[in-house]
């Protein structure tokens, strides 16, 4: 009897776990389709419904539903708690470069990107991105550093190219500023970056 009390305890639990994993799934699908018509906040109450703040997929979904809708510190709150659940994931640190490039916080961004190239030192979005918050900010050798390493890795991608053509025409190195203009425009004959940059050497 104890035991036939025990099994059917068990299969009870299995079917209200089942239960729950569906109305994740649903609340998850749910969620997409009201993203696609940018009905963020629905998008984003659907989920909540279905809450658990141990559930990591449920927060990085939740903090970029919070990004696209305006609410940038709940956004952040949202990538802390995974980063907290998953202490070297690399998404989330991505995910939360958002809310903090949009409140301003440079300095923050930049922290997150170096410590992804910490997880991953060729990551080519932290790298890239590193190197143009260093060219925006007029620190051109610290962005060159980073455009060497990521030319030698994507040397015919075009985000790159153009990035180090012009980091290397205000660090006065015309030559190789010539090339990379030239190949940005192999890459975008139209580009009216490139087109710029050329006319400014000649």
């Amino acid at each position: 009897m104890e035991i036939l009390k025990h099994s059917i305890i068990g299969i009870l639990m299995l079917l209200v776990v089942s239960t729950s994993a569906q109305g994740v799934e649903e609340a998850f699908l749910q969620s997409y389709k009201l993203e696609q018509e940018t009905r963020y906040d629905e998008a984003a109450s659907v989920l909540i419904k279905v809450y658990d703040k141990k559930s990591y997929a449920t927060n990085l979904r939740l903090g970029w539903l919070n990004y696209l809708s305006g609410q940038l510190m709940q956004s952040n709150e949202y990538y802390d708690i995974c980063l907290k659940l998953k202490p070297l994931s690399i998404e989330a640190r991505l995910g939360k470069t958002y809310p903090e490039s949009s409140l301003g916080n440079w300095e923050n961004v930049k922290s997150l990107y170096l410590q992804i190239l910490e997880i991953a030192p060729n990551n080519y979005t932290a790298n890239l991105k590193l190197a143009q918050i260093y060219f925006y900010a007029g620190e051109y050798t610290k962005a060159e550093k980073v455009y060497k390493l990521i030319l030698n890795q994507y040397p015919f991608t075009f985000d790159v190219v153009i990035g180090a053509a012009w980091n290397n025409y205000y660090l006065g190195k015309l030559r190789e500023a010539k090339i990379l203009f030239k190949n940005a425009l192999l890459l975008y004959p139209d580009n009216e970056s490139a087109k710029e940059g050329l006319n400014l050497i000649k």
